[in-house]
């Protein structure tokens, strides 16, 4: 048995369902660099656009029914926490899915299994294939287990993005507001790595790396906040 014929393995025990149709569930842990776009090879985008479906109706029923007397805009807000590429990513990490993935080699090089968004859309198509093969209820089951560690934080405040933080601080100190810059972009289009560099009036500039040009940027605003924080500190010690 190979490594990820056990990771197969693995994740159904830890789901506690055993697919009927295995060409389903392979499908599902599919993604779509595999075979480079090749017609006969069956990925789960498809799916991923039923899991989301189902994945809302699953964390819709949970919110109503624990809380029963909360308003529309306050479920609303709520879902959005518990329905996202970040949460569904967090849960494809406890269920095992990364080592189950299939993935091209050259999706694997650029660091795609730990991709928040390969991750995320995986998970969706997971979800799908489960109500396909077990029903309404097998889904909500994974839904129910899978999703219990992010319930504690739908009620915390968002902590503001990097680059918001970052526009606030050079706001503050009358500052022109950052600039960000394309350094460069590499990596299959399935799978980009963006490399980012952030440039503030008066400071270094500083780079940041991410799957999209949004993630990339964020990555530089923190980078660019980490190292002016660190220098405060520093000279307040001095």
């Amino acid at each position: 048995m190979n490594a990820r014929t056990a990771a197969v393995e693995e994740l159904e025990h830890r789901i506690g369902h055993t697919f009927a149709d295995r060409d389903l569930l392979e499908r599902a842990l599919t993604h779509a660099s595999v075979g480079d776009g090749a017609r006969e090879v069956r990925h789960n985008e498809r799916l991923e656009f039923l899991g989301d479906r189902v994945l809302n109706l699953c964390a819709a029923e949970r919110l109503m029914a624990l809380d029963p007397d909360a308003r529309e805009g306050e479920m609303s807000r709520r879902l959005a926490s518990l329905v996202n590429y970040h949460a569904c990513a967090r849960a494809a990490e406890r269920v095992g899915l990364p080592a189950a993935l299939r993935l091209s080699a050259s999706a694997t090089k650029v660091g795609a299994r730990k991709s928040d968004a390969v991750l995320g859309d995986a998970c969706e198509a997971l979800i799908a294939a489960l109500y396909i093969d077990g029903g309404l209820d097998t889904a909500r089951a994974f839904f129910e287990r899978f999703w219990a560690e992010e319930f504690p934080h739908v009620d915390a405040p968002r902590a503001k993005d990097p680059k918001t933080q970052l526009q606030e601080w050079v706001q503050g100190r009358g500052l022109p507001l950052p600039a960000y810059d394309v350094v460069s972009r590499e990596g299959p289009a399935h799978a980009p790595v963006f490399t980012i560099e952030v440039r503030v009036q008066g400071l270094e500039p500083e780079r940041g790396e991410g799957g999209s040009r949004q993630a990339a940027e964020k990555a530089a605003a923190l980078a660019l906040l980490t190292k002016q924080a660190m220098l405060i500190r520093r000279e307040g010690h001095e």
